[in-house]
């Protein structure tokens, strides 16, 4: 079958041909390819931009249906979004606060994280009269009002009467005045700074242990809340919440160690919910 030597209506390169298909191709009008892949490039039509990041400005091609009918072409999704977030600034997320534990989110809804939602329909759920007897046995049990830290159902207690002290006077007491304001006595009689201590000294003092309360030592006028025999006894219920208590708690744990003093540090978490004084002072008890 003869073949006629034809120029490719995309490449320009020379390819042969047969000659019925020439004349086809003549008769027709059609263009003649040496590929498929020539074929396919000259049907698809392409258009070359530039691209409109100014730091950028690159020549680049993109097929007619892709070209968005806008002011604005770029060669790639980086130079969109550089140029982009300029124009179109992002709107800060809105800082919302937790209606359960008050800490600072973003986003629609009401509770920062499932756990405060679930304290949220815990709330919904438990009676009031639940709660108000619990705060009585604690009472009875303890002789004096519960921290809140020490109630398992304090989101119910706020979800029922709008905060702790409203529950704990719908109980029949007196609401709790802030932790470390008051002066309590204890049951030995010592005069204690605060219900902390007055657990403290009571557990101990039950225990029948030994002990001074509020023990001048050291050359700066400190003084440690409780002394056991040699080992000094700390209560560090405000540490972060003031400044220069947590100055001096500093000063003091310098102290203890240039002059290698025994000292037991209590935290607020070693008293609530769970009372743990006779694990920390097990070798005393």
């Amino acid at each position: 079958m003869p073949y006629l030597k034809v120029i490719c209506n995309y490449c320009n390169e020379p390819f042969l041909k047969e000659t019925c298909r020439f004349n086809e191709s003549i008769n027709r009008k059609w263009n003649m390819y040496c590929s498929k892949e020539c074929r396919l490039k000259a049907r698809t039509t392409r258009t070359t931009l530039t691209c409109d990041n100014p730091l950028c400005k690159i020549s680049f091609e993109r097929l007619q249906k892709e070209i968005i009918k806008s002011n604005a072409h770029y060669c790639s999704r980086t130079c969109a979004i550089s140029i982009n977030n300029k124009k179109f600034p992002k709107r800060k997320a809105k800082i919302k606060e937790c209606i359960v534990c008050n800490n600072k989110f973003t986003g629609e809804a009401k509770c920062c994280s499932i756990e405060c939602r679930k304290k949220k329909i815990e709330s919904l759920i438990i009676p009031g009269k639940i709660i108000i007897d619990l705060i009585k046995v604690f009472y009875k049990k303890n002789g004096r009002i519960p921290f809140k830290k020490e109630c398992s159902h304090y989101y119910a207690a706020r979800g029922r009467f709008g905060t702790w002290n409203k529950a704990i006077e719908a109980a029949g007491y007196s609401s709790n005045p802030v932790r470390f304001a008051k002066k309590h006595i204890a049951k030995d009689g010592h005069k204690c700074d605060s219900l902390s201590e007055k657990i403290i000294d009571d557990f101990l003092y039950r225990k029948k242990i030994k002990h001074a309360i509020h023990v001048p030592y050291g050359k700066c006028n400190m003084t440690a809340d409780f002394k056991v025999d040699d080992t000094l006894l700390e209560f560090t219920g405000l540490v972060g919440q003031l400044k220069a208590y947590d100055k001096l708690l500093e000063r003091k744990r310098a102290f203890w160690k240039e002059y290698e003093l025994k000292v037991i540090e209590i935290h607020p978490t070693d008293l609530f919910p769970v009372n743990k004084l006779a694990t920390i002072l097990a070798q005393h008890v």
